[in-house]
């Protein structure tokens, strides 16, 4: 059933880069040009069209983030609203749209232009129609935020030395103001601003009690979030077996019941 449902037969993306055939992979991987589009090897996305070069080699070989993924697949389901804060170039904005289907939306939450022109692009050669896609940065208020972008296109964040400025708002006033529903998933990477986000989303959470995939950056950050989230109400478990809460930095929370 699992293997129907996921279709992720290979993990190319753990195959260590100090064996032989970690080492030939790569080799070969860097002869395709950037900007070649190439259909999505494996997963729940197979034979969706991807961009080289807009991110890592494992979203085409359908390996990225393996294990998150396939939890991902599982937690997700048709007709679901799902947020994807900090979509990138839209390797979980592509995953949830597939997942949701027609009756359902996934809305992407993104700050950084360059990352949102990508973005677009995916979404118009695959031809999707259910995301929303919203160019602002998620936090505790409403206003302008300054972003700070880094070489790494996925690692830029909401930063006071930032230089680019951008539009931030809360879930709450978003949701309140009937911008947008409310999600029945949210999937949230934002390089450090985690807990912000999560107390601007106070309301909703203590309310509807969405399913979170979470990223933190940092200790001090991932135990603000962890405490938060728990006196709500959520139990938390790590994502990659095996670990402790207190180890990762990649958790699912959960409301019991």
């Amino acid at each position: 059933m699992l293997g129907r449902r996921f279709n992720l037969h290979f993990n190319f993306s753990g195959i260590s880069n100090k064996t032989l055939f970690g080492k030939l992979l790569r080799l070969c991987l860097k002869f395709i040009p950037d900007g070649t589009v190439v259909p999505i090897l494996q997963g729940r996305l197979r034979g969706k069209k991807w961009i080289v070069g807009y991110s890592n080699h494992g979203c085409w070989l359908g390996s990225y983030e393996y294990e998150k993924q396939k939890l991902f697949c599982e937690l997700v389901s048709e007709g679901d609203i799902v947020f994807d804060i900090g979509a990138h170039v839209g390797f979980y904005t592509l995953l949830a749209s597939v997942l949701v289907g027609e009756r359902g939306r996934v809305i992407a939450f993104e700050p950084f232009s360059e990352n949102i022109k990508k973005l677009r692009r995916h979404l118009l050669i695959n031809g999707v129609n259910n995301v929303i896609l919203l160019e602002l940065a998620v936090t505790d208020r409403d206003g302008l935020a300054f972003f700070e972008p880094s070489q790494n296109s996925s690692m830029g964040r909401i930063s006071e030395g930032g230089h680019l400025k951008v539009q931030a708002r809360s879930i709450d006033s978003l949701i309140q103001e009937g911008v947008i529903p409310a999600p029945s998933v949210i999937k949230m990477d934002i390089e450090g601003g985690e807990f912000q986000a999560l107390k601007g989303a106070s309301f909703l959470l203590a309310d509807s009690h969405p399913v979170i995939f979470l990223a933190t950056h940092g200790r001090n950050i991932h135990e603000a979030c962890c405490f938060f989230l728990t006196s709500l109400g959520y139990v938390l478990r790590p994502i990659k077996k095996g670990q402790a809460i207190e180890e990762t930095d990649e958790i699912v929370a959960l409301f019991p019941g």
